[in-house]
């Protein structure tokens, strides 16, 4: 299968619009043998994905390494990856805090110092046992992580310590695109005036669910040059089926508005999950779209969805029982 690319920001990079986030190989969504995760990446890439996402926090390392287990000896991927959290061993004996799943015997600790990014990058490639990294955004610099007494002097720090740290393995050619990875819009607005910017990540915030971000976040990035990947376009499970949203149970309302869009999308025929793939791909400023599937066999299930024939009827019958908003542009037939 091949998948259309499209290029970020103002760099040389092309990304397949379908790429593969790797949380779930982590194990902290689900458990995950190890056999189990590099298949799953090995069937992305036979599958035709050419963009793959980790971090070292996604199983404390367990993801980077998965993914360069199996991108070792390939050419032909785009890569990013996270700093902002670095790892140390768990020493004594200690238990995981989360001895459900199936993470590295590391816990992560912040470090969004100049210093503490440079010696994250080369942690990364060590894990990944791979000569480069295409793409590095700072993780998770927003309230919501670090709190509201905090969370002000952590994001300076990012701005002065870790964005200068990847702006010069930017310019030295180590690696090739810089920006955020953020579950928050409010990050990449605060960033936007504080540095040269090429990608953000945006998990969750552009979906069929929400599409505030088209009257605000957007316009500012496409004027900043640069281009955006979504993160998470099933709002963590909701428009697939599940019953979490933002990783957590999915309160009254937004369960409402699932409903009444998966009434729509029955009506036309057309699997919710796949409208939701298509729909946050269409949008001209989005690079890619990453979901991160559990299994090799929801993989394929996805692989089906970006395959749907979707009549353009949809997408006008969900804008006028107001379920998305009139300025989200509809994918193309």
């Amino acid at each position: 299968m091949e998948f259309a690319s499209k290029r970020i920001g103002k760099t040389t990079l092309d990304v397949t619009l379908l790429g593969l986030g790797s949380a779930t190989l982590g194990g902290h969504l689900n458990p995950i043998t190890d056999a189990d995760a590099g298949n799953l990446v090995a069937a992305a890439h036979d599958g035709g994905i050419r963009y793959f996402d980790a971090a070292p926090l996604y199983g404390h390392g367990r993801s980077e390494h998965m993914v360069g287990d199996k991108l070792r000896g390939h050419n032909d991927w785009i890569l990013s990856t996270k700093v902002g959290r670095r790892l140390r061993p768990i020493r004594n004996g200690a238990e995981h805090i989360d001895p459900a799943a199936t993470p590295f015997p590391f816990e992560p600790y912040f470090d969004y110092s100049y210093d503490g990014t440079m010696r994250a990058y080369e942690d990364s490639l060590q894990r990944l046992g791979l000569a480069r990294i295409d793409m590095a955004f700072i993780h998770d610099i927003d309230i919501h992580t670090h709190g509201a007494e905090t969370h002000l002097a952590v994001f300076e720090t990012a701005m002065t310590g870790a964005y200068r740290a990847l702006d010069e393995l930017r310019s030295s050619g180590d690696i090739k695109a810089i920006g955020l990875g953020v579950n928050f819009v409010e990050p990449i607005v605060m960033a936007l005036d504080r540095g040269d910017w090429d990608c953000f990540l945006l998990a969750g915030r552009y979906t069929l669910l929400e599409q505030e971000p088209i009257h605000t976040l957007f316009p500012a990035v496409a004027r900043h040059g640069a281009s955006i990947v979504i993160g998470g376009p099933f709002n963590s499970g909701v428009l697939a089926g599940r019953d979490t949203w933002n990783y957590a149970k999915a309160p009254r309302s937004v369960v409402e508005r699932v409903k009444a869009t998966s009434r729509v999308c029955d009506a036309h025929d057309v699997p919710m999950p796949a409208a939701a793939l298509r729909f946050a791909a269409a949008h001209p400023l989005v690079a890619s779209v990453i979901p991160g599937p559990r299994v090799t066999n929801e993989l394929k299930q996805i692989f089906e969805w970006w395959n749907q024939d979707i009549p353009p009827a949809l997408w006008t019958d969900l804008r006028t029982e107001e379920l998305i908003d009139p300025d989200a542009p509809f994918p193309a037939t």
